[in-house]
């Protein structure tokens, strides 16, 4: 499962973020998500666990719990859906009556 962390400290780093999900199981990936001109933290990253139910349980566990004097917050992510992806779910025909 992957799931999405938000509310993190800028100080917080990979290793620090997989070490809160390690007691819940195996965590297979984390990514904190950085600015790319600065390289500092966005305050939001992806941890990705192998085992769904440890996940589930991290999830609870974790959500709105403090890290670093900021109360962090976990869901499961959600996959992006791209523009022009072929995901879209508005038919041809609904895009054709809003373009006349």
């Amino acid at each position: 499962m992957n799931i999405y962390v938000s509310n993190l400290g800028f100080n917080i780093k990979d290793e620090a973020l997989k070490d809160l999900f390690t007691p819940f199981g195996e965590v297979k990936s984390v990514k904190i998500i950085n600015d790319r001109e600065t390289g500092q933290s966005r305050g939001f990253g992806f941890v990705e666990m192998v085992d769904e139910t440890a996940a589930q349980t991290a999830l609870s566990q974790l959500n709105e719990t403090a890290v670093e004097g900021r109360t962090m917050r976990v869901a499961e992510a959600m996959h992006k859906v791209r523009e022009g992806s072929g995901l879209n779910t508005t038919s041809d025909s609904s895009k054709k009556n809003r373009l006349l």
